[in-house]
């Protein structure tokens, strides 16, 4: 049709000397454009009533349902970014670089006694007993776990590919995997990562660096022997219950919900006996960012890790780095500090990180429970003085914890709740010292 709507228009443009044979040619070629028209939109609408139904039939959640809520989103775009001198970047090369040191932070070295003799301890030889070898069931099942359509790393190798591989070879993968843990190597092609910047809702508009959030792509034969690792390693701790209780988040069973009815536990017979409770949140700046690697391993350590797992962990944390690329350009540093948001393993560290944080003994009058990254602090008291004064001398300890492992935490995003059943008026602004930096709620 729109062949035959072309050779119409044609015909009717070449008329020029016969009037009314070009008034003719010209209502045929209206006549079959109209037709042409009508026939496309209609087959518009059948092409996407079909893909609906097909969508909708597999995937509720699919393309449809976000384009239907508004939820679609837009390809992410690099654009003009603040430097840390306070000018802006000039090229998409600059940009790129900039936002690269913004988002991998380092482990610049600067060490105090307790850093230094962290770093001396994890260089000893662990003297546990090896787990076992990893058996062709377990890989197995750890490459169907991945979903096939998820984007490659570098190599450019997805689940789907692999898992055809494994099922061609699957006694040479299962040997190079056992490999890797008897000799503690985690080949250096499966410690890059591809970083693709990823911008925050609501901040598209912005110029600092903090817009954007960085996604890691992996090559899946790292993130399988990953998934492997940080799998033996939870069992290993689950199984002995090395794990505090009041981690809520990364682990079987429990969930937010959890999380909540534990704070109620402790905070309505409190409130019942005309008590005072403050509950301090405390955010992580950077979080899984700036998980400091000596810090796991020591825990990993502390938690009698098999000495295979263990010396696979360490080989896991050495020589890591990070690729951007934009157009012609490949930028590329190396990692010393964090997890990369996209691995397998980075829940199971962090929890075995932020364990240490969860058994402090902190003063009888306090609580602390987390769920992943985001800790709670409940402080009762007599009066709100009282509860004031037991609350600083927590956050002295946990501010202590968190200068040991290299984090700090954000003065911005951490709040302070006062409850109370009093009908008097309690004051209102509580002053509450972190990082030598007063914030006040």
């Amino acid at each position: 049709m729109r062949k035959k709507v072309k050779a119409n228009r044609r015909l009717y443009q070449r008329t020029k000397s016969d009037k009314d044979l070009r008034e003719r040619r010209k209502a045929t070629y209206n006549e079959t454009k109209r037709a042409y028209q009508t026939e496309m939109k209609k087959a518009k609408f059948i092409s996407w009533k079909e893909y609906c139904n097909l969508a909708a039939s597999t995937n509720p959640w699919s393309q449809v349902y976000k384009l239907a809520a508004g939820k679609a989103r837009e390809q992410s775009k690099m654009t003009t970014v603040r430097k840390p001198d306070g000018t802006e970047t000039t090229s998409l090369h600059e940009t790129a670089s900039v936002i690269l040191d913004y988002l991998l932070t380092e482990d610049n070295g600067d060490d105090n006694p307790h850093h230094k003799n962290i770093r001396r301890a994890i260089e000893e030889p662990i003297h546990t007993d090896d787990d076992a070898e990893f058996t062709q069931e377990e890989i197995k099942s750890t490459i169907e776990s991945f979903n096939y359509k998820k984007a490659p790393g570098l190599d450019g190798i997805t689940g789907g590919i692999y898992h055809r591989m494994f099922n061609i070879f699957p006694r040479i993968i299962t040997t190079i995997y056992n490999q890797c843990l008897k000799q503690g190597c985690f080949p250096k092609r499966w410690k890059i990562a591809k970083v693709i910047p990823v911008t925050k809702p609501a901040k598209e508009n912005s110029i600092d660096p903090s817009k954007y959030r960085p996604i890691s792509l992996l090559n899946i034969g790292g993130k399988i022997l990953d998934k492997l690792l940080i799998n033996r390693i939870t069992n290993h701790l689950h199984r002995n219950e090395l794990l505090t209780k009041r981690q809520f988040g990364f682990t079987p069973q429990r969930s937010t919900i959890d999380a909540a009815m534990e704070a109620k536990l402790f905070i309505a017979p409190i409130l019942e006996n005309r008590g005072i409770v403050i509950m301090t949140s405390l955010d992580v700046q950077g979080a899984f960012d700036s998980a400091w690697w000596p810090g796991i391993l020591q825990g990993l350590r502390d938690f009698n890790c098999p000495r295979n797992l263990y010396n696979l962990s360490k080989e896991f944390f050495n020589n890591r780095t990070a690729v951007m690329t934009t157009n012609n350009y490949s930028i590329e540093r190396t990692i010393t500090k964090g997890r990369p948001q996209g691995s397998c393993s980075g829940p199971g560290f962090w929890n075995v990180l932020y364990n240490s944080l969860l058994t402090l003994e902190l003063t009888s009058r306090s609580k602390a429970i987390a769920f992943a990254d985001d800790l709670i602090i409940r402080t009762r008291g007599e009066t709100v003085t009282e509860a004031e004064n037991y609350t600083n001398l927590d956050l002295r300890k946990i501010e202590e914890w968190a200068q040991n492992n290299k984090m700090k935490f954000n003065e911005n995003k951490s709040k302070v709740m006062l409850m109370s059943r009093r009908k008097r008026r309690e004051k209102r602004i509580l002053p509450f010292i972190l990082t030598t930096k007063h914030f006040l709620k």
